[in-house]
């Protein structure tokens, strides 16, 4: 699979905004039953790709857009992974 670089000029905090407000959008058709999955987010098209794993997610996402970044959110957490504490 080809690796693809980001841009120069890519704007990281404009492309998290883009793709919260998608999430936002989605959000009461995708947390009742997908919870604790994860969604790769195609921000250009508003795309969204579910799965169990941030894999699987990211392989849907990159057959239908094979050149494109995504952005991954754990549905229905602030966070794709967390840190366990003692």
């Amino acid at each position: 699979m080809k690796v693809i670089e980001k841009p120069k000029d890519f704007d990281d905090e404009s492309f998290r905004k883009q793709a919260n407000e998608i999430y936002q959008k989605h959000k009461q058709r995708l947390e009742p039953e997908n919870r604790g999955k994860i969604v790769a987010i195609e921000v250009e098209s508003g795309d969204v790709f579910i799965a169990d794993t941030v894999i699987e997610a990211g392989m849907k996402a990159r057959l239908k857009y094979p050149e494109n970044f995504f952005y991954f959110k754990r549905i229905g957490y602030e966070a794709v992974a967390g840190r366990k504490g003692r």
